[in-house]
């Protein structure tokens, strides 16, 4: 069995990502913190180092290439800090919110950031519907994304209040994530899908599909309810 740095680096390449060794390190001790947390506060079901390298780590890198141009970066439903903060280590220039509604991996990912001293990182305890949340930050994100919080028209009403006119939401979606494309007036929300890519993660072989779309004009109230939410 490949070692977990093994896994973390040829993983990457095979998706098209290269990793500079500090990079590797963070995720190291990233992974070290999040076993021994798991111990205590269930953080994530895997416990094995491929499972956690390519389901949490190379899983989130395969949103990489949508960072070009985004500076400001919103996971919702952030969890043990995926896709968010392998993706914010790898490109620290981005400024990341983490939302998580789960207090106990809210104390997590501070510990985290922390840990790995990272710069330009918010963790917010709550959830993306809370009218609070969107006042503070509505229209604040050029990227909005998550790791199938929910099914994918929830996700766009979730995250369509925090884009930016312009601005980008990615769905990171299992092998069936086109099905969930059916049925729903993208465009009358103010969306257009931008990019649909498929992929097989390293070494375990599973699918993935990642729905990108690009919010142009403001959804009005009567476009939200097309969703049935």
């Amino acid at each position: 069995m490949k070692g977990l740095k093994e896994i973390l680096i040829k993983g990457a390449e095979e998706i098209g990502v290269d990793l500079p060794p500090q990079v590797v390190q963070s995720y190291l001790v990233y992974i070290e913190e999040l076993k021994k947390w798991n111990q205590r506060i269930n953080l994530t079901a895997l416990r094995g180092d491929l499972e956690i390298g390519v389901k949490h780590f190379l899983d989130s890198l395969t949103a990489a290439p949508y960072l070009q141009g985004a500076k400001r970066v919103l996971d919702i439903g952030a969890g043990a800090g995926f896709p968010g903060l392998p993706l914010k280590i790898l490109s620290p220039y981005i400024e990341l919110l983490l939302l998580e509604s789960s207090q106990k991996k809210v104390f997590f990912l501070r510990h985290i950031v922390r840990r790995l001293r990272l710069q330009g990182v918010e963790v917010i305890h709550g959830r993306a519907q809370q009218r609070e949340i969107i006042g503070e930050y509505a229209r604040g994100f050029n990227l909005v994304l998550s790791r199938a919080l929910a099914d994918l028209p929830t996700f766009m009403h979730l995250a369509l209040p925090y884009t930016t006119e312009g601005g980008f939401i990615l769905g990171m979606r299992g092998k069936m994530g086109e099905q969930e494309l059916q049925g729903v007036d993208w465009e009358g929300l103010g969306l257009r899908l931008a990019e649909t890519k498929k992929l097989t993660l390293p070494f375990l072989q599973e699918a993935r599909v990642l729905l990108l779309f690009q919010r142009s004009d403001d959804p009005t109230a009567a476009d939200l309810r097309r969703l049935n939410l």
